[in-house]
This record gives C-alpha cells, sequence and structure tokens, in this order.
C-alpha cells in the first residue's frame, strides 16, 4: 500500500458526493448534518489536496468538470464500502445499551449538538442520551454528567480531558438593528452601541477591556443567564454580542460586526471520569463527540 499516495480525507469526498448528488453546498449541508461554508471549504481542500478542479463554478450553478466526472464513480465505490463498515459496526453496537448524560452550555446544546446526537442515535439506537443544557460547571466526579463539553480545561487529576477543537466568535447583530443605528467602523463606534449580555455584565465587559474594547456595563442594556434567550434578543435587533461564528453561521438575519477584526478564539474540551472512559457506552459517545468537534462538523 502506498499510503503517500493517499494523501485526502474521506470527509472531503463525502462532501464532493453529497454536493453531487444533492445538486449544490447548501443542499450537500442539510443532508450531512453541516453548514455551506463547511461544505464548501471540504470540497476546496479536497481540490487542492488531489491537485484538480472537480466543479465548475458559473453563477451560482456547480457543474461537474471531466476530472470530477471521471472520479465519480471511484467515489461512489468508496461510499459503498464505508456504508457497509457503518452497518457492520452499528450491528455490533446493538448491544450498547443504557444512559449517558452529556452537559453543554445552552447555546451548544441547541444549535451546534442535535446533528451529532443523530449520529450517536444511529451508533447504538439502544442508548438513552440526557443532555443537560447547562452554563454552570456540572460535577463529573459526582456523576451530575457522564461528559462535559467545555471551553476550560478541566484540572482535576481523576478527569480525562481532550482537546477537541478550537472555535471562533465574532461580534454579531441583527442586520435590522444595524439598519437602525449604522454600522459600527471600528471599537470607539462600536462601544458606543448596545449589547446584550450572556450571563453577568461586569464579568463580560471585564473581558473586552484587555482586547482594547471600551464597553463597559453602561453597554449592556438587556440580557440573560439563559444562552439561548440572550441570542435569541440579539436576533430581534436588541443589541450586539459576542457569538461563536458557527452558531452565527445558523442564525439567519444577523451579520458580522468589524468583519476585518482578529476574532476572538477560545478551546473545546471534552472531559469525562477515568473510571467512565472504559464504560463501552461512555467511550463510544466520547469518541463520536470528539471526531465530531475535531473535523469541524
Amino acid at each position: 500500500m502506498n499510503w503517500q499516495a493517499i494523501n485526502f480525507d474521506w470527509n472531503q469526498v463525502r462532501s464532493f458526493l453529497a454536493t453531487v448528488e444533492e445538486g449544490s453546498f447548501s443542499a450537500a449541508a442539510r443532508v450531512l448534518g453541516q453548514t455551506q461554508p463547511t461544505v464548501g471549504r471540504q470540497v476546496a481542500a479536497l481540490e487542492t489536496a488531489l491537485g484538480v478542479v472537480l466543479f465548475e463554478r458559473v453563477g451560482k450553478s456547480l457543474n461537474l468538470t471531466r476530472t470530477g466526472t471521471e472520479l465519480l464513480s471511484h467515489v461512489r465505490e468508496m461510499a459503498d464500502v464505508a456504508n457497509r463498515i457503518s452497518l457492520t459496526a452499528s450491528s455490533q453496537s446493538q448491544t450498547i445499551d443504557g444512559q449517558v448524560r452529556i452537559t453543554a452550555s445552552d447555546v451548544m446544546s441547541a444549535y451546534l449538538l442535535p446533528p451529532v446526537l443523530k449520529q450517536i442515535r444511529l451508533a447504538a439506537p439502544r442508548l438513552e442520551i440526557d443532555l443537560v443544557a447547562a452554563n454552570d460547571i456540572r460535577d463529573i466526579q459526582r456523576r451530575e454528567a457522564d461528559i462535559a463539553i467545555r471551553h476550560i480545561r478541566p484540572t482535576q487529576p481523576d478527569l480525562i480531558a481532550r482537546l477537541v477543537a478550537e472555535a471562533s466568535a465574532n461580534f454579531y447583530a441583527a442586520s435590522t438593528y444595524l439598519d437602525r443605528v449604522g454600522r459600527p467602523k471600528n471599537e470607539a463606534e462600536l462601544a458606543k452601541l448596545d449589547f446584550v449580555a450572556f450571563g453577568d455584565a461586569a464579568e463580560i465587559a471585564g473581558y473586552f477591556q484587555p482586547a482594547g474594547i471600551p464597553i463597559t456595563v453602561q453597554n449592556f442594556r438587556l440580557g440573560s443567564q439563559n444562552g439561548v434567550v440572550a441570542w435569541e434578543m440579539v436576533r430581534q435587533g436588541l443589541g450586539i454580542s459576542v457569538m461563536s461564528d458557527e452558531v452565527a453561521e445558523l442564525t439567519p438575519g444577523v451579520e458580522r460586526i468589524l468583519p476585518e477584526r482578529e476574532p476572538f478564539t477560545f478551546p473545546i474540551w471534552l472531559a469525562t471520569h477515568s473510571e467512565l472512559r472504559t464504560a463501552r457506552r461512555i467511550r463510544l459517545v466520547f469518541d463520536i463527540l470528539a471526531e465530531y468537534f475535531s473535523r469541524g462538523r
């Protein structure tokens, strides 16, 4: 086997095949449970890895190139094999049952986790998943959760933690709000507008000051401890907030503010108790979550 010759990722091939069969990046994203930009990036990465052009982009249409057509039959063969592998693995996992409790923030639980929960259900249909949508830190050591998804690394010695992704976030607001107040061109203009607080306004303002953004608690006219509620306030034009780029991409009617500004970055950690990691049902869910976040959805 010439391993050096295999320099592409199956997820890239999967996105290419879904785009061919569904007719567009947006349609492929829907069936894959991903976002349109993610599918587009994966297809572009496949073209780069193979050194070929797979689609001709004519207006809003995608047309297969001659090379893309020649590769398509091989790609479909790969998909058939992948399906057989999945079916075999799924049949072996039928005996995995019991409950797995996952805890994550309310925003992540509402917007980002449903697609991976579908994958878990397909892999182990007898599992019962309890998703604890909470912004406080649930204690794995006390079995309040089996797996935690967090943005800070757990420090307890008897926990297993894996860094699975580095995510980005930016300032966002509803287009209707920006149409009314104007689109800020710099941080000084940004600081004149209203903000929506996700939790404690003073704590949030404290994060902005070291970044050179002159926002104070007076900017926060509305807020909620519930992140989904706060984001809905933003979507309905009540102010500005920082939000994960992935969540913002899934939210119609909002736009990024100061697009030239360097984004905020934050880690995504998976954690579980060292004893629980050996349980087959916990290991299965942990590994599916890790692969989901690592590949960028």
